[in-house]
């Protein structure tokens, strides 16, 4: 009987100790907000860097990643599927890039990828006229919307 009292503060001991390892072990969950460190401009910026490097999933990451805040990523995204063959990924990005932004590029690149892909050479040339009416001293567009109203059988009105 004497050797059973002995043991009780043991083992009394012992479930206190597991007791407090499950406890601790068991913590309440938490939410951690992490915060990016880079600016969309650095991501863009990354993600060029990743682009010229055949990178393209890492570089779509980065521009995914600034089209939170910059929506010129769009443009950028949509040229990497552009240049994958995945065109109608592409098209749906640069008319988000246009509807965000309005830049010229994605005005052109769009009219590119239509006359290139030959359907709606209308939509084409619409697009084509537009980027050169936002930036009227760019050869590159010029140089699209002339291809675009060459395939339709148009004359060019070069000044």
């Amino acid at each position: 009987m004497e050797k059973n009292r002995l043991l009780v503060p043991h083992y009394k001991t012992l479930a206190l100790i597991v007791f407090a390892g499950l406890f601790v072990s068991c913590s309440i969950p938490r939410i951690i907000v992490l915060h990016d460190p880079l600016t969309p401009e650095e991501h863009i910026n990354l993600g060029v860097s990743y682009e010229q490097n055949g990178e393209y999933d890492a570089a779509l990451k980065e521009y995914d990643a600034a089209s939170k805040k910059l929506p010129i990523a769009y443009l950028y995204m949509a040229n990497i599927h552009f240049q994958q063959g995945t065109t109608d990924k592409a098209e749906r990005l640069y008319t988000r890039a246009i509807e965000k932004t309005g830049d010229a590029r994605a005005y052109n690149n769009l009219a590119w990828l239509c006359y290139t892909t030959g359907r709606n050479l209308d939509k084409a040339e619409e697009l084509g006229r537009k980027a050169v009416e936002l930036a009227p001293d760019s050869p590159d567009f010029r140089d699209t919307l002339d291809r675009i109203l060459e395939k339709r059988g148009l004359e060019t009105d070069r000044e």
